[in-house]
């Protein structure tokens, strides 16, 4: 069954009780990135291990993402900068524990490529809040092997 999350704004990616924060360098470049995290949106299933669908809706303001394990998403695009940020927060899920859940995904060059940065803010119960203190390194590792993925497909276009 879904579950409606609060909806928070972009301030919760600084003020939310958990925040997870990954970065990567990788060769392509931001404006680059950018297209392929808020224009291509099904081509994340492509670079994102655990994503099994992301579906733009609504004209692209919303997205639908599944995930490995029937977790589901419905979200809403916060902000969409090009070359800078993406960001979106999860208006709907299925997911248990989750109250609040915003995702960032900040854009800066290095050299002749990106310095992409990954922050995961969210809030939840006490449980839940712990129980992601210890998914922290597997969230780390999608996010380094998706990240390492997505360079891949990018250059070799």
């Amino acid at each position: 069954m879904a579950r409606q999350l609060r909806p928070v704004g972009i301030e919760f990616v600084e003020t939310a009780p958990v925040r997870l924060v990954f970065a990567r360098e990788i060769s392509a470049p931001p404006v680059t990135v950018f297209r392929a995290l808020a224009e291509d949106v099904p081509g994340w299933a492509d670079w994102f291990g655990a994503v099994t669908l992301a579906r733009p809706c609504d004209d692209g303001t919303r997205r639908e993402i599944r995930l490995k394990g029937g977790t589901r998403f419905l979200e809403t695009v916060l902000v969409a900068k090009e070359a800078e940020v993406y960001a979106y927060r999860v208006d709907e899920t299925n997911a248990p524990g989750a109250r609040a859940l915003v995702e960032e995904w900040r854009l800066v060059p290095a050299g002749a490529g990106t310095r992409v940065q990954w922050t995961f803010a969210a809030d939840g119960p006490a449980a839940f809040r712990l129980a992601l203190t210890f998914v922290r390194g597997g969230l780390g590792r999608a996010f380094r092997e998706a990240v390492t993925s997505l360079d891949r497909r990018l250059t070799a276009r």
